[in-house]
């Protein structure tokens, strides 16, 4: 089995046995990565890839949309600013303006942080601490 394969396998175990938190967690980590790489593909005027990764991160924050409960007030606060990111990164791939990038990666982080600190205090589990990036 290739290195690669055992990594896959690895990653597939952490999303089948984490908790509903830890994935949470996953998005938020996976968003900022995303939106990071779009960066990077910017800069380096590879304008396919910065596609696909603004999608991938337009896709994360569609799903954190779809997990919101409706009867919890958070979650109507936090619609608009899921909306705004979303209106964000479309701008930004359409207009190539990493700034528009940025603004929804401060709120990515934001909310990322945010939720290690939830994880932590209520103490559901160590992925929180090392959840970084």
């Amino acid at each position: 089995m290739s290195l690669n394969k055992h990594y896959q396998t690895y990653q597939n175990n952490a999303v089948n046995t984490a908790s509903g938190a830890e994935l949470t967690m996953m998005l938020y980590n996976g968003c900022i990565k995303f939106i990071k790489q779009a960066k990077k593909n910017m800069n380096e005027k590879d304008y396919e890839a910065k596609n696909v990764n603004i999608q991938k991160a337009q896709s994360i924050i569609q799903e954190l949309m779809l997990t919101l409960d409706p009867e919890i007030e958070i979650s109507n606060q936090m619609l608009p600013l899921y909306e705004y990111m979303l209106h964000q990164l479309k701008e930004g791939n359409i207009k190539n303006e990493p700034s528009l990038l940025d603004e929804a990666l401060i709120y990515a982080v934001e909310f990322r942080d945010t939720w290690k600190e939830v994880i932590l205090k209520t103490g559901q589990n160590q992925y929180a601490q090392g959840a970084k990036v």
